[in-house]
């Protein structure tokens, strides 16, 4: 019966990808209709991503306390809630209050289910996940644009969205079983999480290698975040091509992505996690140096292709060796403080590069990747001589 789990997991990283695209896709239908600035999408998102940095923080004592399973339920039913709570939004701070729990709910199930899985599963399993959110990612804006053609407008997108939530709530609620087997069965063979106290954020950034792999994450993140929301605009102002143009093959960065972790999950089942960020790294490279040379042409999308590809195995696979890093029993809280680093660099960087881009020219993209590239291979090649030893 535990084998039932592993799909059910799946099913879990595919609803966090979903609501993720659902705010872009619908902000054109809803500024207008509640009579704000454009730029206040912003603010929505700032809230979302501080509630998902607290939420984060705060999973070593969750699941301690809770258990992988309780708090993914918990999360997944708190994001339908919110969900539900956009979907009957009339005025902006509604969708301000709403985007509190959405966020909280965001981080507690993504730390949760990344440390499961990291603990239980192979590392092939990690990188196809990350491909099912990257399936969840792709679909919910898909599923906004088919309300927005309807009678539902954005509102019946949410509502659809949060139908899917509540429905997944209730699978997961009926698998609780499933995740206590799977985890005695794993504390029979001695790999489960060793029972103890959460660990403070001092006694974490004390253990040597926290600060290397807190960066790794914020690079990372900062670097596939910049290119996803200004791939587009650079092929617009910079290579000349027409916005439509430009919007359709900057997805393809994120194409490249989902690719990308498909593809990864049988290379892992060769390569170590370590091999893999280095070739994820190295692939990157040579795809902002594409952009170096070829900048101004067509090549400039190929660019971005292979920058997705090889932003692809990084996150799995970093997440993935947590435990072989830092330990089992420190690993919860170690990858709950490595979400909300990354969640730092994805609310950070991007815009910066904005005011970089606005005040002198977003020529400069290449460049900016760039430096992000190199301060993470350095501080990963540091992470790995520091922990070697476990």
């Amino acid at each position: 019966m535990t084998q039932l789990l592993l799909p059910i997991i799946y099913l879990a990283f595919i609803s966090l990808g979903l609501p993720d695209g659902l705010l872009g896709a619908a902000w054109p239908s809803i500024y207008p209709q509640f009579q704000v600035p454009v730029s206040c999408a912003g603010i929505i998102s700032m809230i979302i991503a501080l509630g998902t940095i607290f939420s984060s923080l705060q999973s070593d004592r969750l699941t301690r306390s809770l258990g992988p399973g309780r708090v993914t339920v918990f999360s997944v039913a708190m994001t339908a809630a919110a969900l539900f709570g956009f979907s009957i939004s009339s005025e902006f701070w509604q969708l301000c209050l709403w985007a509190v729990p959405y966020g909280l709910g965001a981080g507690s199930v993504d730390a949760a289910l990344n440390n499961y899985v990291a603990l239980h599963y192979k590392s092939w399993h990690m990188s196809w996940l990350h491909c099912m959110w990257g399936v969840g990612a792709t679909l919910g804006p898909y599923i906004m644009s088919y309300a927005l053609t309807g009678e539902g407008g954005w509102n019946g997108g949410y509502r659809l969205v949060g139908a899917m939530q509540i429905i997944l709530t209730a699978i997961l609620f009926f698998s609780l079983p499933l995740w206590k087997n799977r985890q005695a069965s794993a504390e029979e063979k001695g790999t489960a999480q060793e029972a103890g106290r959460p660990l403070s954020l001092r006694e974490i950034f004390g253990i040597s290698g926290a600060r290397e792999v807190m960066i790794c994450f914020f690079c990372y993140c900062a670097l596939e975040q910049t290119v996803g929301l200004w791939a587009g605009s650079y092929l617009n102002l910079y290579t000349r091509l027409s916005a439509e143009q430009a919007a359709g093959f900057a997805s393809m960065f994120f194409m490249g992505i989902t690719i990308g972790r498909f593809l990864s999950g049988f290379l892992t089942m060769r390569l170590d996690d370590e091999r893999m960020i280095r070739m994820g790294q190295i692939i990157i490279g040579v795809g902002v140096i594409v952009l170096f040379i070829w900048g101004k042409h067509m090549p400039a999308l190929l660019g971005f292709i292979l920058i997705g590809l090889g932003c692809a195995p990084i996150y799995p696979c970093i997440i993935h060796s947590t435990p072989a890093h830092f330990g089992a029993e420190r690993s919860q809280a170690f990858i709950g403080v490595q979400m909300a680093s990354a969640y730092v660099g994805t609310c950070l960087m991007p815009p910066v590069f904005g005011l970089i881009a606005s005040r002198i020219s977003v020529s400069l993209l290449p460049f900016y990747l760039l430096v992000i590239l190199v301060l993470m291979v350095f501080m990963h090649e540091k992470l790995i001589r520091k922990t070697a030893s476990h």
